[in-house]
């Protein structure tokens, strides 16, 4: 099935406000959840609802917080979470990151215990819809135990996505948004409850052994998500446990809690004070000529830059409508009516 952007962002929206969320943050996680739906990253959409509402009720997650200010000087910035949701947590730090980037050039926010910040480059596009150039490192310390070490068989890791923003004059900006394993975890789920399989050399079953089989994932033992590109992605997802985990002031990755929290270091420049704005955004423009320039492969294919397939997914489903799976709009419903909202 499809469905309009809208409907379903008001469906959402009425799903959380039921569920104790006030107006502004119902449709700020609405808001952010279809996003990621439109630009096709349906792992960290709406199929979110219903573990949402689940942390709320065991108490893991806590609606209508606000980031608490820990420490800050002009530049720097320590934020606590509070353990709310980071569709409006995550907003809240960027707004400060952008604020102190505009005023001194540059800006190094540190959070803690957020809710799932939801897709990573939501952050690097705000970032780049106010000109500036953004790196974001995230972990989830705890109950997000998911990957295993090069060489080993056992989840010791988060995900631990890395993304980063540019700024593109006339079009849409440059956005790298990538998880240091080999798949998301949301993805082996949409993957479940679809009834389909994982791509060969994404994970491993209980047993250690490569599998293609998702169930495996969640049986028991659990299986483990392997890094990506072997020693390296495990080495960036160690270095992204070390910057978005201890330095923040959460933790890294560990045992002895089931609560998934986030943790995420951002820094946000403003290319401006660096170099003329005409000649940064010059740059860009050739350089991204360049690449494309390259002789294809396929007669028919085509380059794009990062950014730019998410970009297009947008286009497409504002236009058409999202596909949403049956077993997904299934969960949606079964949540709404335990909520006693009415869908339209």
């Amino acid at each position: 099935m499809t469905i309009d952007h809208s409907a379903l962002r008001r469906l959402i929206r009425d799903i959380f406000a039921a569920a104790g969320s006030n107006h502004h943050e119902a449709e700020r996680i609405a808001f952010y959840l279809v996003e990621a739906n439109l630009v096709g990253h349906d792992s960290h959409g709406v199929i979110q609802v219903s573990r949402y509402i689940e942390r709320v009720r065991e108490g893991h997650l806590v609606p209508n917080q606000k980031v608490e200010i820990v420490t800050e000087n002009e530049v720097l910035t320590v934020l606590d979470g509070r353990l709310g949701f980071g569709q409006v947590i995550g907003e809240e730090a960027m707004e400060i990151a952008l604020d102190k980037s505009a005023r001194f050039g540059l800006s190094l926010v540190a959070l803690r215990n957020s809710g799932h910040l939801g897709r990573i480059g939501d952050w690097a596009e705000m970032a780049a819809r106010a000109g500036m150039v953004s790196l974001h490192f995230v972990n989830t310390s705890g109950g997000g135990i998911l990957v295993a070490p090069h060489g080993g068989k056992e989840r010791r890791l988060s995900a631990n996505p890395i993304a980063a923003g540019v700024p593109v004059k006339g079009g849409p900006p440059i956005i790298l948004d990538m998880s240091t394993c080999t798949i998301a975890e949301g993805k082996i789920r949409v993957a479940a409850s679809e009834g389909k399989s994982v791509p060969e050399g994404a994970i491993l079953d209980g047993q250690g052994q490569p599998t293609a089989d998702p169930q495996t994932f969640y049986a028991s033992p659990p299986g483990a998500i392997l890094p990506v590109g072997g020693h390296k992605g495990f080495a960036l997802g160690v270095l992204v446990e070390v910057l978005a985990g201890a330095i923040t002031g959460g933790s890294c990755s560990r045992p002895g809690t089931k609560v998934v929290s986030n943790n995420m270091l951002t820094l946000v420049i403003d290319p401006a004070r660096l170099r003329a704005r005409p000649e940064f955004d010059r740059e860009i423009a050739d350089f991204t000529a360049w690449v494309k320039s390259s002789a294809l492969i396929q007669p028919d294919g085509e380059i794009l830059m990062p950014g730019e397939p998410e970009h297009r997914s947008r286009v497409k489903r504002l236009r058409e409508g999202i596909p949403l799976h049956p077993a997904t709009w299934k969960a949606l419903a079964d949540v709404a009516r335990s909520l006693r909202v009415r869908i339209h």
